[in-house]
């Protein structure tokens, strides 16, 4: 069993990253965003969540902190073609966190920022900047080894959540041994998603999923969990008609632990 037991009182749960505004033509919107993600995002929102069943036989979840990024929270509204960048970022915070000595940054990378390293690597022209265009998980891998230094593996699932089940091993021998979050995509089923833990039990596994589609002021973690942005989900249930790509950061590699 490894239920999360809540360890820290409300006021260190956040990390104030949300003063990273970029500027949009959105106006109002924009600004009463910006003046609500300034206040702070939600970091860890996972922590006290329940086992999926109460016989779970290996569980492995993310090692470290990390922080909720979702849209808007930095004031520009992405709904619609973010989640592949909230989810990254994510990703981003957890090394800020946990691996400061890979590359000396004063914080995660935003939206713009992901798009320059991309034209950068060639991956993508330069009309790319400031465009509304998604990324997934082959731009994230890029990102964070031209960010970074952070090589990624890239588990490709061709026939969607009948076959999830067969990379329950792999995720844990992830979540063990580099301890950082996972992000998923597809086709049919394109919306990107964290993955922070895989459940295992004799019917089953279920995934830890932090949606970053939620836009709105930052949750705190009660509303998370109860909104179900961050919650478990049977690998069975996920798309069986979409193929699935996993970017697993391999952080383990360039030096460990800090």
């Amino acid at each position: 069993m490894c239920d999360a037991v809540e360890q820290k009182d409300a006021d260190s749960e956040k990390i104030d990253w949300g003063e990273r505004v970029e500027q949009t033509h959105e106006g109002a919107e924009t600004a009463t965003i910006g003046s609500r993600a300034a206040g702070g995002l939600l970091r860890d929102a996972h922590v006290g969540l329940s086992n999926p069943e109460p016989d779970i036989t290996a569980c492995s979840l993310v090692a470290g902190e990390y922080v909720y990024f979702h849209y808007g929270c930095d004031g520009q509204d992405d709904r619609g073609w973010g989640c592949g960048y909230r989810t990254l970022q994510t990703i981003c915070s957890w090394l800020h966190l946990n691996r400061p000595h890979l590359k000396a940054r004063e914080s995660p990378p935003g939206l713009r920022e992901i798009q320059q390293a991309l034209v950068t690597v060639g991956d993508k022209p330069p009309s790319f900047l400031g465009s509304r265009e998604w990324i997934g998980t082959f731009e994230a891998a890029l990102v964070l080894d031209q960010l970074y230094d952070v090589p990624c593996k890239i588990v490709h699932v061709r026939r969607g959540g009948a076959e999830l089940e067969d990379v329950a091993d792999e995720l844990h021998r992830h979540f063990q041994a580099q301890g950082s979050p996972v992000m998923m995509g597809g086709d049919r089923d394109n919306s990107s998603k964290g993955v922070l833990g895989v459940c295992t039990s004799a019917r089953g596994s279920h995934l830890l999923v932090m949606d970053p589609h939620y836009h709105g002021p930052p949750l705190d973690r009660g509303s998370a969990q109860g909104l179900r942005w961050v919650s478990w989900k049977r690998a069975g249930s996920l798309d069986h008609c979409s193929f699935y790509n996993l970017c697993l950061p391999q952080t383990a590699r360039k030096g460990g632990n800090k």
